[in-house]
């Protein structure tokens, strides 16, 4: 009763098309699949969104969206509470009985897939946004952990009517050697989507260079190996700041104390920002953006930072490399190397013509391969092809065949 109470009256139920996306924060569905709800719902689809409803519930409802809320805890790994997570899933899939639901992330996946195939007549699109700490870390309890994760995708995804988006070939090719999904499942769409209008270049800042690494603060992201570069090029008497922007996450098991980077600003190595609501600021303030992560879906920090004409040093890991093209627009490091992202660094913070000239093709990359109207065509294209003729009409609304099916 308590979960049926809280859920918004279905207004319009009939043959109206009904798209429901499943996402654990309702800020990352805010801030990321904003422009795709909004281009659905101008379309005349009913959009719906199940989403643990902390700060942006409000702001999607004046959108016109309809909201359930969802009782998830993205680090809980307790049996009870995850089992009360999935049956509010189930329980919401049977009372909207939506045409198409697009799930967000792993656990949102594996949930949502499962309630679909108990549901019945679901068609459903899953975006692997990233594999997550469970493939990244190589320690035994993690080892157990992802061949657990494998078997329940492999339940959750393989369905005729089931579509699965990586955002990188490294993951899809990973997740089809494991026997997860079937190849003709596949499609690639590389990010998120990012506005060429609001991400654009400017001049870089005069002064001592301001290097940047814009994140989630979670050690996975390489931010150890960012103070330890930074504090190496301190200690050769190469002059440059280095900022870190981003708040930690306490519902990732990779969260970085606050004490900890605090400790690391006293030391005066690098400067701690936090949380910023405006990036394209961020971006215009830096001479140069840094991503040494260990592994990625691909981040949409490294998008925006092209679309703003920066040159960019990060690790040569699945994700990163999307964006970064070697010498081209950036350089590429190993991941854990401390030493070697130091060189990449000073090599970019003293030649600023080479800056200039990798900013600039970055932006020229991130036009023809990332910008938020490529994005919105690809998964829309994918809609359609699930949908057939219960798409709105295509001749009012033509899509180009953009995404990259797998075959």
């Amino acid at each position: 009763m308590g979960f049926l109470s809280r859920m918004e009256p279905m207004a319009g139920i009939g043959a109206q098309l009904k798209i429901l996306f499943l996402v654990t924060q309702d800020f990352s569905f805010w801030s990321r699949r904003l422009f795709l709800a909004r281009k659905l719902r101008d379309l005349g689809v009913e959009v719906w969104v199940m989403t643990c409803a902390e700060g942006f519930a409000e702001a999607l409802r004046q959108e016109g969206f309809k909201i359930v809320p969802w009782n998830v805890s993205r680090r809980s790994m307790n049996p009870l509470r995850e089992a009360y997570a999935f049956l509010q899933v189930v329980r919401a899939y049977r009372t909207i009985a939506p045409d198409l639901v697009h799930h967000f992330a792993l656990k949102p996946i594996i949930y949502g897939g499962l309630a679909a195939r108990h549901c019945g007549e679901i068609s459903t699109v899953n975006s692997v946004v990233g594999l997550g700490h469970a493939f990244t870390n190589e320690s035994t309890h993690m080892r157990i952990v992802r061949r657990f994760l494998l078997l329940l995708l492999r339940l959750a995804l393989k369905r005729n009517d089931s579509k699965v988006i990586f955002q990188n070939p490294d993951n899809l090719q990973e997740i089809i050697q494991a026997g997860t999904v079937r190849r003709d499942q596949c499609i690639l769409i590389r990010g998120s989507g990012v506005n060429a209008e609001q991400f654009f270049p400017q001049p870089e800042p005069g002064g001592v260079p301001v290097v940047v690494l814009a994140s989630r603060m979670l050690w996975e992201k390489g931010i150890r190996e960012f103070v330890q570069a930074a504090e190496l090029l301190r200690g050769k008497g190469i002059t440059a700041r280095f900022v870190l922007v981003g708040d930690p996450d306490d519902a990732n098991v990779s969260s970085i104390p606050v004490s900890q980077l605090r400790a690391w600003a006293d030391a005066g190595a690098i400067e701690w920002r936090g949380h910023r609501d405006d990036m394209p600021a961020v971006f215009a303030e830096a001479n140069l953006v840094c991503l040494p992560s260990y592994g990625e879906g691909v981040p949409r920090s490294l998008i925006e930072a092209a679309a703003c004409g920066r040159a960019i040093v990060a690790s040569d890991v699945p994700g990163c490399r999307e964006v970064v093209r070697h010498g081209e627009n950036g350089l590429l490091v190993p991941a854990r190397d401390s030493r070697t992202l130091a060189n990449a660094l000073a090599t970019l913070i003293e030649d600023s013509a080479l800056r200039a000239k990798m900013g600039a093709r970055g932006r020229v990359i991130f036009l023809r391969e990332f910008s938020e109207e490529i994005v919105l065509e690809q998964t829309l294209t994918v809609y359609r092809d699930l949908l057939g003729s219960r798409w709105p009409d295509a001749s009012r609304h033509p899509l180009s065949a953009l995404a990259t099916i797998i075959r």
